[in-house]
């Protein structure tokens, strides 16, 4: 199996953040690290980023909120830490959106007007083999299996 490199741009925002602040920070984000495959919001904060993702046709993750106190950021945010129980919710939800062993490029950055962060993290997409053509044909020609399961 191969593996291909996947770059989710987590967010982290205040209640007044806009649509602007979002496109902000991910701007200054893909300036600093290149371009990013998906976006991605803790739940709760999910129907910013969807609109940010409409507005680049880039694919939004959603992940718990709960997961995110679960997490070691390298940034420590007191107030972050008091609201999500996290150092750093797009630190956080980069890393849990990129899956198990997924590394962040940098800390967060701040968009400009101080209302929202993105942070970029480094997955792995696992794919599976490529079947051949010997594969297929076998996979097509054979009979469909019947399981019956008895109860007493």
């Amino acid at each position: 199996m191969k593996s291909s490199a996947l770059r989710i741009a987590g967010f982290g925002f205040r209640s007044e953040a806009t649509l602007e602040s979002l496109v902000q920070a991910l701007d200054q984000l893909i300036d600093q690290y290149g371009a990013v495959d998906k976006l991605a919001a803790a739940r709760t904060m999910l129907p910013l980023v969807e609109e940010l993702g409409r507005l680049r046709n880039i694919e939004v993750i959603a992940v718990a909120d709960a997961e995110l106190s679960t997490v070691t950021t390298l940034t420590h945010s007191n107030q972050s830490m008091q609201a999500r129980g996290t150092g750093s919710v797009a630190e956080a939800v980069a890393l849990l959106a990129a899956g198990p062993g997924a590394t962040l490029l940098g800390p967060r950055i701040i968009s400009a007007d101080r209302q929202a962060t993105a942070a970029l993290a480094l997955g792995f997409a696992r794919k599976l083999p490529a079947l051949d053509n010997t594969a297929l044909k076998i996979a097509s020609c054979a009979s469909p299996i019947k399981i019956l399961i008895y109860t007493t």
